[in-house]
C-alpha cells in the first residue's frame, strides 16, 4: 500500500467515484495502466478545517490511516486510488469498529456496477 502525495492525484480522485458513509467520505477511481505500479493500492487522506483544530484534524486523519491499514490490504483493489476524507463532528467521535465497517460497505459500493441510464 502506497500513499498519495500530489494534489493531482487527490484531484484526479475527486473526479471518480465516492460513497459517504456516517464517518467519512471515500473517493476511488481505478488508475490507468501508465500512471503507477498496477499492483499497488494507493491510499490518501485529509480533513479540512471544518474538522477542528490541528489537534482534532490529526486525530481523525490517525484513526482514518489506521482503518485504511486494517481494511484496504483485504478489501481494497491493485491499481485503484482511494482517498478518505474526514467529517466534522463524526470521524474522531464514532466507534472504531463502525468506522471500519463503513469503509467496508464504501469499498463495497465504489466497485459495485452502477446501472447505466436509459
Amino acid at each position: 500500500m502506497a500513499t498519495l502525495t500530489k494534489r493531482s492525484e487527490f484531484l484526479a480522485a475527486a473526479r471518480a467515484g465516492r460513497a459517504g458513509t456516517p464517518g467519512f467520505l471515500l473517493q476511488a477511481r481505478k488508475r490507468r495502466d501508465d500512471e503507477a505500479d498496477p499492483s499497488l493500492v494507493r491510499v490518501g487522506f485529509t480533513c479540512s478545517k471544518k474538522v477542528g483544530n490541528a489537534v482534532a484534524r490529526n486525530r481523525a486523519k490517525r484513526r482514518l490511516r489506521e482503518i485504511a491499514r486494517a481494511v484496504l490490504p483485504e478489501a481494497g483493489r491493485p491499481g485503484w486510488d482511494y482517498v478518505l476524507i474526514g467529517k466534522a463532528g463524526a470521524t474522531a467521535d464514532l466507534p472504531f469498529d463502525a468506522l471500519l465497517d463503513d469503509l467496508r460497505t464504501a469499498l463495497e459500493r465504489v466497485h459495485s456496477p452502477r446501472p447505466r441510464k436509459s
